[in-house]
């Protein structure tokens, strides 16, 4: 049987109630960072208020949140290239994150990796570096599941690992047709977790994120190790969890 056309009054019929925690990481360096650029805390503060004014404005209906919920929806600069639920250009803000700490810290993982990828001369890092996982509470009426019947007929769209094209053509429907949050398979942890791609702030129960934890991230040439402090966790991907991802089949591990 063919796939349908996904258009707005298709996915119309495939929409549900979502409601759960999701999962971002994000460097722990994001607060202090700019701590060593001044003296004083009050120098600090006034440092930061500057830097803001510099970038994109964050919509109204998404001001009233904490900056780590509301940074992904900034826009008014142009978004320099697609990813999975977004086009490059100037675009609507998609959110992403994971439904599960772990899937988060495989996706982190790849990109680090990634980035690696693309620049071979870059030695490895001598130590691990720290991240924030932070957990936020979603909920929906109008959510599409792409693993569910019938939409998971076409689970290979969905999970190009290298072309975008027709995921960002199913959320320009999905926005068209009023839908706010996208679950789909993650494409880069092999264990079967899975994503959302949050459309609209709208979606955030609570201004402010509901749980964190602190992470160190290593990527060496025998993979890539994540170890939570609390609660205490360990990850460890080898070299053959992203193997057979296009993006770092002819990676090179000895640097």
């Amino acid at each position: 049987m063919p796939s349908p056309i996904w258009t707005p009054d298709a996915l119309s019929s495939e929409v549900r109630a979502y409601r759960g925690r999701c999962w971002r990481l994000v460097e722990a360096q994001h607060r202090v960072s700019t701590l060593k650029l001044v003296d004083t805390l009050d120098e600090q503060t006034l440092l930061e208020d500057l830097i803001e004014e510099t970038k994109p404005s964050v919509p109204v209906e998404c001001r009233h949140l904490d900056y780590l919920l509301a940074t992904p929806f900034r826009y008014g600069s142009i978004y320099p290239q697609g990813s999975r639920f977004r086009r490059a250009g100037r675009t609507l803000g998609v959110y992403y994150a994971s439904e599960e700490a772990r899937t988060a810290v495989a996706e982190m993982g790849f990109y680090r990796l990634l980035f690696f990828a693309e620049s071979p001369a870059t030695p490895w890092p001598s130590d691990a570096a720290e991240y924030t996982a932070f957990a936020a509470e979603v909920a929906t009426e109008h959510a599409l599941d792409l693993t569910a019947p019938r939409l998971d007929r076409d689970e290979a769209r969905w999970t190009n690992p290298t072309s975008y094209a027709e995921t960002q053509d199913l959320a320009d429907a999905a926005r068209a047709g009023s839908i706010e949050i996208i679950r789909y398979r993650s494409v880069r942890d092999r264990n079967g977790g899975s994503n959302l791609a949050l459309l609209t702030c709208r979606t955030f129960l609570q201004p402010a994120p509901i749980e964190r934890q602190s992470w160190r991230i290593r990527v060496s040439p025998s993979g890539v190790q994540a170890i939570c402090e609390f609660p205490e966790a360990r990850l460890e991907f080898a070299r053959d969890f992203f193997a057979d991802d296009p993006l770092i089949q002819s990676f090179e591990w000895e640097r």
